[in-house]
């Protein structure tokens, strides 16, 4: 189905009510992996990081990581769910290559923290609370890699790779409640929610949660409704969305797709599908039956997990301060009304601009220039701001270059562009591209005469005491030096040399 033949979201939305999940898996930072003690360090050789736990040989007994353990009870009290006084873990069993024991270790139907809620912020500043089924510690996958075809995917592939140095890196799979209630704003609630988890995640220090490098991905459930209807339709999974604009633009787009499909009497199958970057569309995975039977049963070789309360609470006081909570600190200590920090929320930009004035900036410069430059190009280019090929640190040396005379607001843009293309730091860019500020009066004087020889009738307004005038000159002095003069200064000589007094 072509992008052309969908119906529109509007009319998507007269009809139907669309109901979402969302399952997020969330690799933890932990040094060794969940049941050995491989290393988790990403980029090693291929299959350099494996010993016969995590490859599933005969005879090997898995120990549970404590540290995942850990993470995943502050994951839990962060997203205010019961912790489990006592759960234990289950083999999910099915065969896929990338999984080498034929089954995964997992939990089932005792997860370690179960029934939260985390409310989530929109762009209008409306709150939205999206309650949570529970959070459960699992093991993840090798990594395949289908070579010789167009795609990348197996279709069409001549040979597969398999790299087992994944396999067994603790994951977090949180998964939400049926999302209703949301109507046209599915799409945003959905994207809203996924952000305000990946800066929860942050915030503990549990994870990076780089969705880019596949620490954090959203599976994106999504099913249509008559309006007015309370049964449920038939769902569609969407796998390993890894950006937030992109699990925006999946929900749209199946929103849209079953629209379609119901709308010219079809029927809607129960699968899995794969989003795709380039033009936004989902294509057909597999098929994904309810009865689908994984033969789930505890893990023999674990024995199970018992958190005691007195763990559990000494975790929940040594909490750090959660995402929401910081928010209206940093917007009381950056000065900014409920609508200015709302457009910072809704750019992305709270990161950006912390980063930036804790590595020296000052707030409104550092706001500033994300919310200015840094924010257009990511619009331009449909990335996120914290994608941007620049540094915080990057950006607090350009303002420092600013306050300290050498650049000016002009030059500043021109250094910040040529570091987005790669030219180096800021510093190396004013150097390679002469880019500094021209204060030396001797290298202003020529500039300044020509301004004034050129422009006589402007002169005579300034010697007649008409201030204002003297712009016009500052104006022709700065075209003359392609931006590079110091404006205040060639001012002070304008008036020097015109005999008035400022």
């Amino acid at each position: 189905m072509s992008v052309m033949n969908l119906v529109s979201y509007e009319d998507a939305l007269a009809s139907y009510d669309p109901v979402m999940g969302l399952e997020v898996h969330v690799e933890l930072g932990t040094k060794t992996k969940m049941f050995c003690g491989c290393s988790t360090e990403l980029g090693a050789e291929p299959n350099s990081q494996t010993c016969p736990t995590c490859l599933g040989l005969p005879g090997s007994l898995p120990v549970v990581n404590a540290v995942g353990v850990e993470s995943a009870v502050k994951i839990g009290l962060a997203l205010n769910c019961e912790i489990a006084e006592w759960c234990r873990f289950a083999r999910k069993n099915y065969f896929y290559p990338d999984m080498p024991k034929n089954f995964q270790t997992s939990q089932y139907d005792e997860p370690i923290a179960f029934n939260g809620y985390l409310d989530v912020q929109l762009e209008d500043g409306s709150t939205f609370r999206v309650e949570i089924e529970r959070a459960h510690m699992e093991e993840d996958t090798g990594k395949s890699s289908h070579v010789g075809g167009a795609t990348g995917r197996i279709h069409g592939a001549t040979h597969s790779l398999l790299d087992y140095n994944r396999a067994g890196i603790p994951l977090i799979e949180i998964v939400t409640k049926p999302i209703v209630g949301a109507g046209e704003r599915a799409p945003e609630v959905a994207k809203a929610y996924v952000a305000e988890l990946r800066e929860l995640i942050k915030s503990l220090g549990v994870s990076e949660a780089r969705m880019d490098k596949g620490q954090m991905r959203c599976d994106v459930n999504l099913s249509l409704r008559p309006n007015g209807t309370e049964t449920f339709g038939t769902r569609s999974e969407t796998k390993n969305v890894n950006s937030l604009r992109s699990v925006e633009r999946a929900a749209r787009f199946e929103i849209q797709r079953h629209a379609t499909v119901l709308t010219d009497g079809g029927t809607i199958v129960q699968e899995t599908r794969h989003f795709h970057e380039d033009d936004g569309t989902t294509t057909s995975g597999r098929i994904k039956d309810n009865a689908e039977d994984y033969r789930y049963f505890p893990e023999p070789d674990l024995v199970p997990v018992a958190p005691s309360r007195e763990w559990v609470e000494e975790l929940r006081a040594a909490l750090p301060e959660l995402p929401r909570v910081r928010r209206a600190r940093l917007q009381a200590e950056w000065g900014l009304s409920d609508k200015d920090m709302q457009s910072v929320l809704n750019a992305g930009a709270v990161e950006p601009i912390q980063e930036t004035i804790a590595a020296g900036a000052p707030a409104d410069q550092a706001r500033k220039w994300w919310m200015g430059e840094l924010a257009r190009r990511a619009n331009e280019t449909g990335t996120e701001l914290s994608e941007q090929p620049i540094t915080p640190a990057q950006v607090a040396r350009v303002t420092e270059l600013v306050a300290e005379g050498k650049l000016n607001d002009k030059l500043a843009r021109q250094v910040i562009e040529a570091v987005l293309a790669g030219e180096g730091e800021p510093d190396e860019v004013v150097e390679k591209r002469g880019l500094a500020v021209v204060s030396d009066d001797s290298a202003l004087g020529a500039a300044v005469d020509q301004a004034i020889a050129e422009n006589e009738a402007v002169a005579a307004k300034i010697r007649d005491g008409k201030i204002a005038a003297v712009g016009a000159l500052v104006g022709a002095v700065m075209k003359a030096t392609r931006g590079q003069a110091d404006a205040a200064r060639v001012k002070d000589l304008i008036l020097e040399k015109l005999g008035v007094s400022a």
